[in-house]
């Protein structure tokens, strides 16, 4: 992963990656965490209210990916006034900045008021374990080709679902909602490092609206 490549990720994931449905039936994300400035620069997100409470649906309550974050969390406040898109890849501050990027993102803080909660959440499936009895294990993420295409988002926009039953037929990037109790459990993979785990009561395939 280039210095180039991460520094274009950040860009597109702080900006504009609640916004963006890059397929069919892709989950309706919530508004962005906060705009960086543009791709030469690294500015801290926008202010964030606190996201209204969502339907309760068979006892899980619906959130957005937003609420999962602290709404104090920065995950530029030690870059700011650096001008990133002016280092090259073969710069060795580059390899410095980059590994510096992803620790922070792989420790973002986690939002303790929803931990234990009874919550339901839209997202990407990444697998983890997939067996001929269906999937025991993925990452859920909130956009089409986190950990696959792009690298992987901070920590507390990764959930690390465990089904109760094996769940059948998904495959990469498909679309679920996932419903069951929160955790701060946090879970290192090959795929990235995962802030939330939750063992999910349910994984059903998303239909616009949770409907």
């Amino acid at each position: 992963m280039s210095f180039r490549h991460f520094v274009a990720a950040t860009t597109v994931l702080f900006a504009t990656v609640c916004h963006a449905q890059p397929k069919d039936g892709a989950p309706l994300m919530n508004p962005p965490l906060g705009g960086t400035g543009g791709t030469g620069g690294a500015a801290a997100p926008a202010a964030r209210a606190a996201p209204p409470a969502g339907p309760v649906v068979n006892g899980f309550r619906t959130i957005n990916w937003d609420a999962l974050v602290p709404a104090d969390w920065d995950p530029f406040k030690d870059f700011k006034g650096m001008n990133l898109g002016m280092l090259d890849d073969a710069d060795p501050r580059a390899a410095q900045m980059l590994k510096k990027m992803r620790e922070i993102w792989d420790n973002a803080p986690v939002n303790t008021a929803l931990v234990g909660q009874r919550v339901r959440v839209p997202g990407f499936v990444v697998p983890l374990e997939d067996t001929k009895d269906g999937m025991k294990e993925f990452l859920l993420v909130p956009y089409f080709g986190a950990c696959i295409h792009s690298p992987p988002p901070p920590a507390n926009q990764i959930i690390h679902v465990l089904p109760k039953t094996p769940a059948k037929g998904l495959r990469s990037m498909d679309t679920v909602w996932i419903s069951g109790v929160l955790s701060s459990e946090r879970t290192d993979s090959y795929m990235g490092a995962a802030g939330y785990r939750i063992e999910a009561d349910a994984v059903a395939p998303y239909q616009e609206r949770g409907r």
